[in-house]
């Protein structure tokens, strides 16, 4: 791994090759021409696409120049109509050759050459590996945002990965484990996006993700939030599951879902519904093993108290499992499962009710029982059924509806609470009791 320095003043950004411009025309991100400057609150003009990435995605809120905090949910980017003007002028009169002063060097950390010092420790196999991990660490927690992305731009991602992988042939060693969960807490603060698409592929390398397996499995409950939250991440970019779909067994499967049973940190929580939803959704085969493992009771459990984002995502989830035929039988053997979901149709939100009809459509598809159809009447699915009905307009749901009540109005006529005015309104052949 090569750590890049450049005599005392580090490079954090790359800037375009030696083309002179004015100072006042580069973004103070970047070090490039502007093409769409924007002004902040703090007066300093950047690019909108880096100012955007450093508030939204980086989630920062102080400015890169200032490092002055600011309230980011009101903070207007103004666009800098004149400095546009300006730049695009200059570059019409032919002035990209004209040459200017030296440009100012790029935002750096100030505690860059620490960085450095402590990222050549860890890349060495020495007995101060943990420690020097834990003094990184701490720079991170305690120091600016600038630190982190110093850590990036210096390899770090690298050296990081290096550790992590350890334990892939080192699994019994404390000390290899102690390094890769303190290397798993620091690469858990460093910003990345699609931009950052070399530091992204060592992260997906498989003997990473199998590394992070490991630790989903083995590791603290820090270890085990910092794993399910750089898995989060990862399916935010588009990864491919594959992988952890065909080597993971149902351990991996369990440990998300403890992770998701986990009341106390939300956040780690919300990051694994979030991963199994990416996974589910990549391969039937994953949901197999997540059935076997013990997702259907889980989720069913988990659904009465939770929140309207998180009753949406374990609905979602339950919809997945319930699209095989494991999934299906799982749910109905329950006792539970119709009475959950039922409960949270037209109580929580239209996409609740949507995904709610959806899995009572696919459960009444594959020929359910009459204990089933039982539980539906009983539980109040057939009521917030027919309550759907009644709702103005035409949709993929109602029509979903309408297919239920079709398949199975004749089991539920012999019971007087069943509404005898949907024999008309569906165009039923019933004979009522």
């Amino acid at each position: 791994m090569e750590i890049h320095h450049s005599n005392n003043n580090p490079v954090v950004a790359e800037s375009s090759p030696a083309m002179d411009f004015p100072q006042h025309f580069r973004c103070p991100i970047s070090m490039e021409l502007m093409k769409d400057p924007v002004t902040i609150s703090t007066g300093v003009t950047y690019e909108r696409k880096n100012i955007e990435r450093w508030f939204y995605t980086y989630q920062k809120n102080t400015c890169p120049a200032t490092m002055q905090s600011l309230d980011v949910t009101m903070e207007i980017i103004t666009p800098n109509h004149t400095l546009k003007r300006l730049i695009q002028s200059w570059l019409q009169n032919g002035k990209s050759k004209t040459t200017y002063s030296p440009p100012s060097p790029p935002l750096v950390s100030g505690k860059h050459d620490e960085v450095l010092s402590l990222l050549k420790v860890i890349d060495q196999s020495t007995p101060f590996k943990v420690s020097s991990l834990k003094k990184l660490r701490c720079l991170v927690e305690i120091g600016d945002d600038l630190i982190k992305i110093d850590i990036k731009k210096s390899g770090g991602i690298e050296v990081l990965v290096k550790i992590i992988v350890q334990i892939l042939v080192e699994n019994s060693d404390f000390i290899a484990f102690r390094a890769c969960e303190e290397a798993l807490a620091i690469l858990q603060q460093i910003p990345l996006c699609e931009e950052d698409e070399e530091e992204l592929q060592l992260l997906m390398k498989p003997e990473c993700v199998k590394s992070f397996a490991i630790m989903l499995q083995r590791g603290s409950s820090e270890a085990r939030f910092c794993t399910v939250s750089l898995f989060h991440r990862m399916g935010k970019v588009d990864y491919h599951w594959n992988h952890v779909i065909k080597d993971e067994g149902i351990d991996f499967f369990k440990s998300l879902l403890e992770i998701v049973s986990d009341e106390i940190c939300t956040k780690a929580s919300s990051c694994a519904l979030h991963v199994l939803i990416d996974i589910l959704e990549a391969s039937k085969k994953s949901r197999l093993k997540a059935i076997e493992a013990g997702a259907v009771c889980t989720l069913i459990e988990l659904l009465p108290d939770a929140n309207k984002s998180k009753c949406e995502r374990i609905m979602h989830l339950i919809k997945l499992i319930c699209e095989c035929a494991d999934g299906r039988l799982a749910f109905v053997e329950h006792g539970l499962g119709i009475a959950a979901i039922s409960k949270k149709m037209l109580n929580v939100s239209s996409t609740a009710t949507k995904i709610g009809v959806k899995i009572l459509w696919l459960i009444c598809s594959s020929h359910p029982t009459e204990k089933v159809l039982e539980e539906m009447l009983m539980f109040g699915s057939v009521k917030k059924l027919v309550a759907i009905l009644h709702i103005a307009g035409t949709s993929t749901t109602k029509d979903r509806v309408i297919k239920i009540f079709k398949m199975h109005a004749n089991s539920w006529t012999k019971y007087p609470c069943f509404p005898r005015e949907l024999k008309d309104y569906l165009g039923l052949n019933i004979d009522f009791c």
